[in-house]
């Protein structure tokens, strides 16, 4: 099932798994105000959506994203500079926000080009799968900008801040395999295998215990910055809270029976 025809984005549903595309192919997927506005309000009602269990980001046609959209971005200097970025706080924030802390996974399905701002999307999710031959970068100082969409927090904590101060500064573009090998990504596959295994992840996902995701998302999420003492209590209070849901006492209950646990209703 397909919802939003028509718009920049486009969420299509598989059971417990939403597909969002970026849906503007023909521009490579550039961020313009109706896309970031679509994407933030989908990403958001999915967020809330009981029935959505997991959720794959990928794009339309040959690229994933090539960020923001310099014609519109020249426009809006022109207009005024000193409101050009507002954007920035309306818009890139609440996507990146909306990914992080969804309370269920997110998969990013990086099917083709994946820069700039795509690429502050695409580390904002839990999970990705890139296309071999894809081109991947910062791009941020070849406009002779800084970071945005988390980037400077994402980045440095995936590849590590030496190697990230070198992909900001020189912007220079990176493959897949070298994001693979640097721990950023999980999996490089051909083109045209990268929704499919997108899609099978996220239906995994889809069918497995939500709330314990969500608390392992918060936990990773705030671990890096907290004291030893501080993730102990978390990790604590976390396992305690989900000690107490069904789908936990049946799924102990299953194991022990040697049947496959079933994560429903939760």
């Amino acid at each position: 099932m397909v919802s939003n025809p028509g718009s920049p984005v486009r969420v299509e549903h598989d059971g417990a798994l939403a597909v969002v595309v970026l849906d503007r192919p023909g521009q490579r997927n550039a961020l313009d105000a109706a896309l970031k506005v679509a994407l933030r309000d989908a990403l958001d009602r999915l967020g809330r959506d009981p029935a959505v269990r997991a959720v794959v980001l990928t794009g339309g046609g040959s690229a994933f994203c090539v960020g923001q959209d310099l014609g519109e971005h020249a426009a809006a200097l022109e207009a005024d500079p000193a409101t050009a970025f507002a954007t920035v706080t309306e818009h890139y924030a609440p996507i990146v926000t909306a990914i992080t802390t969804m309370p269920k996974p997110v998969v990013a399905a990086v099917n083709g080009t994946c820069v700039g701002a795509g690429l502050g999307f695409a580390l904002a999710c839990d999970v990705r799968v890139l296309a071999a031959g894809a081109t991947l970068g910062t791009a941020f100082s070849g406009i002779g900008l800084t970071c945005d969409s988390a980037l400077s927090a994402t980045l440095a904590a995936e590849v590590g801040v030496g190697r990230a101060r070198e992909l900001v500064l020189l912007a220079t573009p990176f493959t897949p395999e070298d994001a693979v090998g640097w721990g950023l990504a999980g999996r490089v596959v051909a083109p045209d295998e990268v929704l499919p295994t997108a899609r099978e992840l996220g239906l995994r996902l889809a069918a497995g215990p939500t709330a314990a995701y969500a608390a392992s998302k918060r936990l990773l999420a705030a671990g890096v910055g907290r004291s030893l003492a501080a993730t102990l209590a978390a990790e604590a209070d976390e396992q305690a809270a989900l000690g107490l849901t069904a789908y936990h006492q049946g799924a102990v209950a299953a194991f022990l029976g040697k049947r496959r646990p079933e994560f429903r209703g939760e």
